[in-house]
């Protein structure tokens, strides 16, 4: 992987337009450092950094990735500062991370390039998706309406396989109580994201938990599962 010099200030940043309400969401979290600074320009949390969390993710999903003869088409929807993503980009055939910010896209063109590695400013509820083997979505849904929700999770069946992490309660739980779409997760209302019970109802050949990791905070699991679409 080959990192440029980044440039947040560059004159494409400048010339974007006023977002609309998840877009303007998602800008305010990375501009106003909600879910955190490292001192870099752009932090996807600790989610996306904490060791503890992301050695045991990326191993999951690299030996998935190289399971295969053929490698694979992936699309990273929702791939934040590219922290993970970029730990998976020499086991695909091409890559293509999408993010809804389109400063944090900006920045991720200047910082990582390699020959099979896209990335797109997308709203992966609103826009088309780029055409894929697997999609990736770490952590996005919790963060989203069930409205939202469920656009994305139609364009999810055009994908053979989805593999999906949520942050969701210990236990017994609620799942899908409704969220307006940027504000919080549905943690807080001890719910969590299931897209196979209602009213998302998403229909799968297999589902196959990766990994689950116990937080050390006592605030809940985050659940990575494996579905394999009709």
């Amino acid at each position: 992987m080959k990192n440029k010099s980044t440039n947040s200030n560059s004159a494409e940043a400048k010339k974007i337009k006023k977002p609309w309400p998840t877009k303007a969401a998602m800008h305010q979290i990375y501009e106003q450092k909600l879910w955190g600074d490292n001192g870099t320009d752009f932090y996807s949390g600790e989610g996306s950094h904490k060791p503890e969390i992301v050695n045991p993710y990326v191993e999951v999903v690299r030996s998935f990735l190289t399971s295969f003869e053929m490698p694979l088409v992936v699309c990273d929807l929702g791939c934040g500062d590219f922290n993970i993503g970029k730990e998976f980009v020499e086991y695909t055939k091409k890559y293509i991370a999408i993010d809804i910010v389109e400063t944090l896209i900006i920045r991720n063109k200047e910082k990582f390039s390699v020959a099979n590695l896209e990335f797109y400013c997308l709203d992966i509820a609103k826009d088309n998706l780029p055409a894929g083997d697997c999609a990736l979505l770490r952590q996005v849904l919790q963060h989203l309406s069930n409205a939202e929700v469920q656009q994305i999770l139609e364009k999810l069946r055009a994908f053979k396989y989805v593999i999906l992490t949520e942050h969701l309660p210990e236990g017994t739980f609620i799942p899908n109580k409704d969220i307006i779409s940027g504000q919080g997760i549905r943690l807080k209302k001890q719910s969590g994201i299931d897209i196979e019970a209602s009213p998302f109802h998403f229909k799968v050949k297999e589902a196959t938990e990766l990994l689950s990791i116990r937080l050390q905070d006592g605030k809940g699991m985050i659940v990575t599962t494996l579905y394999m679409t009709f």
